[in-house]
């Protein structure tokens, strides 16, 4: 999968817009200068994002963006297909014409990744992400995202 700077920016900028726009419109010079994302270049981005209804955007002064739906009900899927960014690994773009106009012998390998991929970019949430940007009291949070059979743990003598 090739995952540009598109997709890493829409996904961080809703993560920005999400926590920053609570008390009111956030504007994309704020999201630019907490970023480092350049304006003109989030301004692209948040017309496919608008689009697509995951932000609305708000007229005049004190004008901005905020989220289009609830945070629990965008998922970083949705974020990057929005800004037109293939979830694809494949080198035939799916088309199974990689090698002499037929499908090569890895085809199923990344077509099956692409699913995997597609699955885990669905199955987290901006909820999620902003939770994740919130200081723990005392305690670092790691959440982890696998699927619970994924995710089995490792004896210490398995290791060395």
């Amino acid at each position: 999968m090739r995952l540009t700077t598109k997709g890493r920016f829409a996904v961080t900028a809703m993560i920005d817009i999400a926590m920053h726009s609570t008390a009111g419109p956030a504007t994309l010079a704020g999201v630019s200068a907490r970023q480092r994302i350049s304006l003109s270049y989030l301004e692209q981005l948040f017309g496919k994002l608008r689009r697509q209804g995951l932000v609305e955007s708000v007229r005049g002064p004190g004008g901005g963006y905020h989220l289009g739906r609830a945070a629990d009900s965008v998922s970083v899927a949705d974020i990057i297909l929005a800004v037109d960014e293939p979830i694809d690994a494949t080198q035939c773009a799916g088309r199974e014409n990689c090698h002499d106009d037929r499908r090569c012998m890895t085809h199923e390998l990344w077509a099956g990744l692409n699913a995997h991929i597609f699955f885990y970019l669905r199955s987290v949430t901006l909820a999620q992400l902003v939770r994740q940007q919130e200081p723990a009291s005392d305690v670092a949070v790691l959440q982890d995202h696998r699927p619970a059979s994924a995710s089995r743990s490792v004896e210490p003598a398995a290791l060395a």
